[in-house]
């Protein structure tokens, strides 16, 4: 009798037990499947990401580091350029033609997944102005520290940078500099910008004055005197304060001086009727 209970007890469990057992199975089936679809989507997402997008798209060039030049401007120039797609974009070639611009110093180009090209823009600083005949006319051009002659569509100027005149450059070229004996010239005025005095703003146009025996001196121009000033190439912050304080004696003692010449450790003015005075 005690057998028949536990034997029967015993298939009531079996039965009970397998709807539950079936359940289980259908649901980690289940659970399989939408696994399994996960999977297949991130693959497919993750080929179309690495590759399916950078192969298709053009990739997007954004600048930094500009200040005179617009980036349509530079797009402009390197016109021609094979851009392709991510995987084929050509940075040197693209470091190259930018590198051609006269007034770009350096670049650097970093490619970004998926679809950017950063590139870094380093321009040059004008330390002076000076004019060069090109083509015919008369163009403004800037010269950087470096003696780097360039122009630049979008400069804007102040009253800091001053304007060399007389140095002999017959042709403008891009990045070309200038002869070599007038650029220390041109590092003498990038020293004396650095300073906290704005002693340019006084000076309205330093030109050369070539010597016979390929040395040159300078005539400085003031804004707020008639009188030029002559003196030799050692440009310094002693030598225009020097010629501040001479430029304001003379004109109190001779307001229609025209010259004042501080050669040769003295100091003589002309007057307007071509007298000498020391």
């Amino acid at each position: 009798m005690s057998d028949y209970s536990v034997a029967s007890e015993f298939d009531q469990f079996i039965i009970n037990k397998k709807p539950d057992e079936k359940r289980d199975e259908k649901f980690y089936r289940g659970m399989k499947i939408v696994l399994g679809v996960l999977c297949a989507l991130l693959a497919m997402e993750f080929i179309l990401y690495k590759f399916a997008l950078p192969s298709a798209k053009t990739p997007r060039v954004v600048f930094s580091g500009l200040n005179n030049y617009s980036a349509e401007y530079l797009m402009d120039e390197v016109l021609g350029l094979r851009v392709g797609n991510y995987f084929s974009f050509d940075t040197a070639a693209l470091a190259a033609k930018l590198s051609a611009v006269s007034g770009i110093e350096s670049v650097e180009i970093e490619k970004h997944f998926p679809d950017k090209i950063a590139v870094k823009v380093k321009e040059r600083e004008c330390v002076a102005m000076t004019f060069v005949n090109d083509g015919g006319k008369t163009v403004p051009v800037q010269i950087d520290k470096n003696c780097v002659l360039y122009e630049c569509p979008n400069m804007s100027f102040d009253n800091t940078i001053p304007i060399v005149s007389g140095i002999p450059v017959e042709f403008l070229s891009g990045g070309m500099r200038i002869p070599a004996k007038y650029r220390m010239l041109i590092e003498q005025i990038d020293r004396i910008r650095a300073l906290p005095q704005k002693y340019f703003a006084a000076v309205s146009e330093i030109c050369v004055l070539p010597k016979k025996y390929g040395n040159y001196e300078l005539m400085i121009i003031p804004v707020n005197s008639r009188a030029r000033v002559l003196t030799d190439r050692a440009l310094n912050e002693e030598a225009l304060q020097y010629m501040m304080v001479v430029l304001e004696v003379v004109n109190s003692i001779e307001p229609n001086a025209t010259e004042i010449d501080l050669r040769y450790g003295s100091v003589s003015y002309r007057t307007p009727h071509g007298g000498n005075v020391e």
